[in-house]
């Protein structure tokens, strides 16, 4: 099931955080994403977000901030099954248009989200982890 955040889901939602960074990006130092860990604890009171929650523990989770995806993270064991599209679909049906950041490197993503009608709209250099970012579009076809 999908619902809003709460306070409570702060731990379990932080360490998918970490661990799906951890995984995906191989080509960072882990120590990267350790010293970012607070900032970003601190940033998802200020975003809205949806856990999927499966057996009374939260497999993933969505932030947004406005249009703009900042994260799908789902836990390790749970990936390919079903749930990052569940909540990529969730947030959809709820905007016209969205917009996300992905490293160039971070090949897996890229297909999932070009799979889910996504393009690749522009690329800049993330200066603080010293590699590609890729802007994705995603927008509502007019019927």
């Amino acid at each position: 099931m999908i619902r809003k955040f709460e306070n409570s889901d702060t731990a379990e939602v932080m360490q998918l955080w970490l661990n799906g960074n951890l995984d995906a990006h191989p080509f960072i130092e882990k120590e990267y994403w350790q010293a970012n860990f607070q900032e970003v604890e601190k940033q998802l009171l200020d975003a809205e977000v949806f856990v999927y929650e499966q057996d009374g523990q939260i497999k993933g989770f969505i932030g947004l901030m406005g249009n703009y995806i900042a994260g799908i993270f789902v836990d390790r064991n749970s990936r390919s099954t079903g749930i990052g599209q569940k909540l990529l679909d969730y947030v959809k049906d709820r905007h016209e248009a969205l917009l996300l950041e992905v490293y160039q490197k971070n090949q897996r993503a890229i297909d999932f989200y070009r799979r889910q009608g996504f393009i690749i709209s522009s690329e800049q250099v993330d200066e603080e982890a010293d590699e590609i970012d890729l802007t994705m579009t995603w927008s509502r076809k007019k019927q």
